[in-house]
Formats: structure tokens, sequence, C-alpha cells
């Protein structure tokens, strides 16, 4: 069973029908006995980041998050949003902490770069070694959808995976461990975000 959250953000039925294409069942939830019974979880996320947060910690899913994520090593993956709530904090509206899971920010395009705000569209994303993400993926075959304003600055080079050239280069895929995070929707990037979606339902970190 497939966990994905539920935490009142989110365009989870699209996501939900993608992972039962692929053949695999789904529940979304935000109960915590779903989330530890599941195999595997997935974050997803539209909307701004502190009313994200406020949603997750009401809900007390950080904490059953936390739980089965980083203490007991459940894959997970994030998406959009899902991305950014797993850096230290965000200047979305203001100063609001996020899990603090990555040594990042989520921060915003600037406007002197010369770019529309938000990145909405197909980009190509750039990854230089291959990773089990990007199996079955040719080297011409990198374009996904992208709907955001802010992109995460991760501290750490080791967690990047891919990166995105909007105005600069940002993380498109971050990776450390058990967890997986796009800031592309691969339920959005039809054959390529269904592979993408295939490889982490078969991932065994």
């Amino acid at each position: 069973m497939i966990a994905i959250i539920d935490y009142g953000m989110g365009n989870i039925r699209s996501l939900s029908n993608a992972v039962e294409f692929i053949g695999y069942p789904v529940t979304i939830t935000s109960n915590p006995h779903d989330i530890r019974d599941s195999q595997k979880i997935i974050l997803p996320g539209v909307g701004a980041f502190g009313d994200a947060m406020a949603a997750l910690r009401g809900r007390g899913l950080d904490e059953i998050l936390y739980e089965q994520v980083v203490e007991h090593g459940k894959p997970m993956l994030g998406i959009c949003l899902g991305l950014q709530l797993l850096t230290r904090s965000s200047e979305e509206h203001g100063f609001h902490q996020g899990l603090g899971w990555i040594d990042a920010e989520a921060v915003k395009f600037e406007s002197q770069w010369k770019v529309k705000i938000p990145h909405i569209g197909w980009n190509d994303i750039a990854y230089t070694n291959p990773d089990p993400l990007f199996r079955g993926l040719k080297k011409e075959e990198r374009a996904f959808y992208f709907v955001h304003s802010f992109y995460v600055r991760c501290r750490n080079a080791a967690d990047i995976l891919a990166t995105c050239r909007y105005g600069i280069d940002f993380t498109a895929v971050i990776r450390r461990n058990n967890i997986l995070a796009t800031q592309f929707h691969p339920e959005k990037s039809q054959d390529n975000g269904i592979q993408v979606l295939r490889n982490f339902l078969k991932w065994n970190p």
C-alpha cells in the first residue's frame, strides 16, 4: 500500500490515479495507522509553505512522518511543495520553519533574472550520474512539468540529484538516504513522470 499524505493541500486525485495506473494500491490518508502500515509514502503539495506546515503540525503529521521516514527509514517521495517542506525554512510570506530534514531553504526566484514568476511549464532537468530514479529515461527524455514561485537552495551538493535551468540552475531533485523529492510534478509530466513514479515505487534504498 502506498500512502499519499492528505493534509488539505495538493493535487491528490491525479497523483493517486497515476500510482494506481502503474499498478499499486493507494490510500489517501492523514491517519497514523495507515501511514505506519504503508510500504512507501508520498508527500504532495500545492500552495503556501506556511499554511502547509501549519496543516501538517495541526494534524500531527510532522511527528508520524518523522517516526516513519527519519527514524524507521521508510521510503518517501516529496513533490513540489512536498520537496520544499523538507527544508529548514521558507521565506514565502515571511519566515517559516520547515521539517528540517534537508539542509536547505526555499527562496523566491528573483525578478532580475528576467524569467516569468511563477515558473510554469515544461523544462529539462540535468543529471550527471545514473540513478534508479531515472532508470528507463533516455538522455533526450528529460522534460518535466513545473509550477512554482520558490525553489530549494541546498547547502549540501551531495543532496542534489538533478537541476533545472530557469534564470539560475536550481534544485530539481534531491535524494538523501530513503528520501527522494522532486520540484516538478511527476503526475503532470506524462510518460516521463509515470516512469519516475514507477522507479520510485520499485526503489529499495
